[in-house]
């Protein structure tokens, strides 16, 4: 699976590094999407998901909901067909325009989704 983690950084304790690094765990190809980082744990950083040069099969989202509904432009764009919304990114306005889109929104941790415990990394 290939995802993009919106809002990741470089900080180990923040929970968009914890998901990148979850991912690669789980043998996904993980692709962090920052605006002002150039790399994230060794990894490409892009500005945009749609700077992504390849499919993206499920983003997961570490923005605030004011960003995260911006952010929801350029996943529909790029015709994301999941996207997470981890604690304290959803919003009413946020969730309503994605499902509008056809867009499969879970309301829920994307690491405890795939079976670890953020926690424990």
């Amino acid at each position: 699976m290939k995802i993009a983690v919106i809002g990741a950084s470089n900080n180990r304790e923040k929970f968009g590094n914890k998901c990148v690094r979850a991912y690669l765990m789980k043998g996904h190809e993980v692709f962090p999407v920052n605006p002002k980082e150039e790399k994230i744990e060794g990894l490409k950083a892009y500005k945009s998901v749609l700077d992504i040069p390849e499919k993206v099969d499920v983003a997961s989202l570490y923005l605030p909901p004011e960003i995260g509904i911006k952010a929801a432009e350029d996943i529909i764009r790029k015709k994301v067909p999941r996207v997470f919304l981890n604690p304290g990114t959803e919003s009413k306005e946020l969730i309503g325009k994605l499902k509008k889109k056809g867009i499969d929104v879970q309301e829920r941790c994307s690491i405890i989704a795939i079976g670890i415990n953020p926690s424990e990394l």
